[in-house]
């Protein structure tokens, strides 16, 4: 596969997890403001924005409409939901040769929807804009597992979908990091993370900090925990590996520190959770940034630049 496409399908992968869970905490966060009048609106913007990594506006006050035109809307924030679709789109578009149509098309259609789906929301509020991301961005996730041959291409996708994914649910848990282990904010976790539900179901509706954080970062069968996510990450990078197994240790860099901080979690005591979270989540979103640099040294760019001098042809 050319380093080009490599390269492309791992950030779909990215950007579309993204767009997705920038729209689900942003939905939630939203509601939340809407319905109760006793929040202050600026300082939870604030922080809203913090855990996303922008850079509030100086000396404007922030509320709903504000937060989302600058999470939601803003082409200027490359880590706004619209920014992430453009770019996931441009690098399906770039992909083009090793991309099924149906996951072409869905992608472009959800580009093309964006500016009327906007103007709807100005009307009716954000919340119908915030579902069409979800909708879309699921069903391009379902494309892609049902329309892509199991080959390194779907590999460099789900990689991408799963290193995300690790950094969104991360920024969630360290959001509610000093909040009280019975505070109604472990909810919105819940619920920005897309594992309210399910959650209810597994622990039969006990809700308490140590139980959510053990859910987000440890549970082996939900698909949006940071331990299943990094597994995934780790069994795609298996995969791509296609050199015989060496005798010590870890062949490739990003694999190594994936497969250290996924052992790290797995070998966590339950009780121990909740001590010293912080340096464990900061260290958890610090191996997501040295598993991207690593990733695109080995597969993207191991082979520099080359500038031909002296080709001149001689008759």
């Amino acid at each position: 596969m050319l380093a080009r496409n490599a390269e492309s399908l791992y950030w779909i992968g990215r950007y579309v997890e993204r767009a997705d869970d920038t729209a689900r905490i942003l939905d939630v966060s939203v509601h939340h403001l809407l319905e109760d009048a006793t929040v202050d609106a600026d300082a939870t913007s604030r922080q809203l924005l913090a855990v996303l990594g922008m850079t509030p506006p100086e000396g404007t006050a922030l509320g709903m409409q504000g937060l989302t035109d600058l999470v939601a809307f803003s082409r200027e924030h490359s880590g706004s939901i619209v920014s992430s679709i453009s770019s996931a789109r441009e690098n399906t578009r770039v992909a083009r040769e090793v991309v099924s149509t149906e996951l072409w098309e869905c992608i472009n259609a959800m580009w093309n929807a964006m500016p009327e789906r906007q103007k709807a929301s100005r009307r009716t509020g954000p919340h119908s804009f915030f579902a069409f991301v979800e909708e879309r961005a699921a069903m391009f996730a379902g494309l892609a597992d049902s329309t892509m041959s199991r080959d390194d291409g779907w590999r460099f996708l789900v990689l991408g979908r799963s290193v995300e994914r690790v950094d969104m649910i991360v920024r969630l848990l360290m959001s509610r990091v000093g909040d009280k282990p019975s505070s109604p904010g472990w909810v919105t976790v819940l619920r920005s993370a897309g594992a309210h539900d399910t959650y209810l179901r597994t622990y039969r509706g006990a809700l308490d900090a140590r139980r959510v954080v053990q859910f987000l970062l440890l549970d082996r069968l939900f698909p949006r925990s940071v331990f299943h996510a990094l597994s995934q990450a780790e069994r795609c990078l298996e995969h791509l590996d296609h050199q015989p197994t060496t005798r010590f240790g870890a062949k490739a860099e990003a694999i190594r520190l994936l497969g250290k901080a996924r052992s790290d979690l797995e070998f966590l005591r339950p009780d121990e959770l909740l001590e010293n979270l912080t340096e464990r989540l900061v260290g958890l979103q610090e191996c997501v940034r040295e598993v991207g640099e690593a990733v695109s040294q080995q597969y993207f760019h191991s082979v520099p630049w080359v500038a031909w001098t002296n080709a001149e042809v001689s008759l």
